[in-house]
């Protein structure tokens, strides 16, 4: 397996009763935005469900780790002795130039032998996580000082820049921050019309949905 462009990653564990997630974000190296966002991002899914979450604190890895053989296996391994080795497992994190479906199965492979006793899902953001927030631009209309006639792009999985595409809807002298700006627009963005449009966003709430769902939680 051939890993490229991959800055950092972070897990958290995620405790629902038995129920334990782990889940991987890019941090592109420059913030901790991901850390913030993503347990943001189950706690909506978990209200659709109507299950609450409690959220430990992260466990960051750095991405030069990631792409050596044990790591993500250990960190795995680490996340779920952290929450007694009952629970499920997510990883999710950044694409960037890779292609989701090539990297998934091997990542979910290593993930699987560390704690194949317990239910794993690995997700991918095709590009990077505020692609989400592009598929679904009109729900986040005047947010962070997004544009008022905000409108998603066709395609916006495709598009690798999504910070950048975001940056120059904002007012001048007005930049998109990760640590500022990804938790807030990933509380409001809307999911149903991110799951139309992104595919890899759809994947991302089945998976969460189903964890939340294995049997025996």
């Amino acid at each position: 397996m051939a890993l490229k462009n991959y800055k950092s990653i972070a897990a958290c564990n995620v405790r629902l009763g038995p129920l334990m997630f782990l889940v991987g974000a890019n941090g592109a190296g420059k913030s901790h935005g991901e850390v913030r966002a993503v347990p943001v991002l189950i706690r909506r899914v978990a209200r659709t469900l109507g299950v609450p979450v409690d959220i430990p604190h992260p466990i960051r890895i750095s991405g030069s780790k990631l792409a050596q053989q044990g790591e993500l296996e250990r960190a795995v391994e680490l996340a779920s002795r952290t929450v007694g080795g009952r629970g499920a497992i997510l990883v999710l994190l950044d694409s960037d130039d890779n292609c989701p479906a090539e990297v998934g199965p091997p990542l979910l492979a290593r993930a699987t032998s560390a704690r194949g006793d317990l239910p794993v899902a690995v997700v991918l953001a095709k590009s990077e996580f505020e692609a989400w927030f592009l598929a679904a631009a009109e729900s986040l209309r005047g947010r962070q000082g997004l544009a008022p006639d905000l409108q998603a792009p066709s395609h916006p999985e495709a598009i690798r820049g999504a910070k950048e595409w975001l940056r120059v809807r904002m007012p001048a002298g007005r930049k998109y921050v990760e640590t500022e700006d990804q938790a807030v627009l990933t509380e409001h963005f809307d999911l149903d019309l991110a799951r139309r449009r992104a595919d890899s966003f759809d994947k991302c709430y089945r998976e969460i949905a189903r964890l939340l769902a294995a049997p025996g939680v």
